[in-house]
């Protein structure tokens, strides 16, 4: 049998090591995962074999590697170092282990070895107690992230390791495709993004599958934004929130398009930040024949 142990009560730093090694590691997806208080080992023994650099033993019948305890190869907890963990050890041994991941011969292996690699780094923050160092980090939004949540789990659901795993790394499944998405779309508005001016602030608009482009570009300072979905044809563009210098109205868009393609169905939200033609909570809106660029002309004389 293979076996993940780690220490009870885990952390981010121990999920995200058991993670990595039951999706990444070659023939472990199935593995046991076994808990230990904090430093301890399976075997109550102590990590003997100083040349062994792979972290599996063989410990009566079973393989087993040990994270984030145990003081061998996975364990960071015997070097001062504030830029390793757990975590990152384990990231470091499954990268070399996966063929996938050393042969890096898709754009999508690539971009998936960055996603995990950026998550990877939060979590070393995280274990090393950075995020007091995060913008405001004092402010509610917080208490909806991961780390807290978790957190939050073991106070609802106490002395409950495996169900801290399971959600946990249901969680890191989404998040790493949330990561892939913003990699996809840096990529598109550092090169397929089509700029334009208007009155309050540059816009840009794409064709584009991926609909993260919309609040990427928003928060790096696009007041504009619009993605036309090339499979469908919905259209979405939305301007930022009203910041007490600039108030963006959408009106005289809509009223345009509109008038452009009276056979598309258009949406103005009640905000008048918002305008939709199509979207997943009504698919029964009619898309739009209107291209990039014609949209585009009628935003920039909003």
């Amino acid at each position: 049998m293979k076996i993940v142990v780690t220490h009870s009560s885990p952390d981010m730093d121990a999920i995200t090591s058991v993670w990595l090694i039951k999706k990444y590691l070659p023939g472990w997806e199935n593995a046991v995962v076994k808990f230990v208080p904090a430093g301890n080992r399976i075997d109550s023994g102590k990590w003997e074999n100083k040349d062994q650099k792979s972290p599996i033993e063989r410990i009566e019948n079973d393989e087993v590697i040990h994270v984030d305890t145990g003081l061998g190869p996975l364990d960071h907890h015997q070097t001062m170092s504030d830029q390793v963990c757990g975590a990152s050890l384990t990231w470091d041994y499954v990268k070399a282990k996966n063929d996938e991941f050393k042969a890096r011969d898709s754009e999508k292996i690539k971009d998936r070895i960055e996603a995990l690699s950026r998550m990877v780094k939060v979590i070393v923050d995280v274990d090393h107690f950075k995020e007091v160092f995060w913008k405001d980090a004092v402010a509610d939004h917080h208490e909806f992230n991961l780390i807290n949540i978790l957190e939050g789990l073991k106070f609802q659901f106490p002395n409950q390791d495996d169900y801290y795993v399971d959600f946990v790394s249901k969680c890191l499944d989404a998040i790493l495709h949330e990561f892939e998405n913003r990699i996809w779309a840096e990529r598109e508005i550092a090169t397929n993004g089509q700029e334009f001016k208007t009155k309050f602030g540059k816009g840009i608009g794409f064709e584009i599958l991926n609909d993260t482009v919309i609040k990427l570009a928003q928060k790096m300072g696009y007041v504009i934004v619009l993605r036309k979905d090339p499979r469908k044809g919905y259209v979405r563009i939305k301007a930022i929130p009203s910041n007490g210098k600039e108030n963006i109205d959408l009106t005289s868009a809509y009223e345009e398009l509109k008038r452009m393609d009276p056979e598309a169905t258009w949406y103005l939200h009640v905000s008048r930040k918002m305008l939709l033609n199509g979207s997943a909570k009504n698919p029964k809106m009619k898309p739009s024949k209107l291209g990039v660029k014609e949209i585009i002309e009628v935003l920039e004389k909003i």
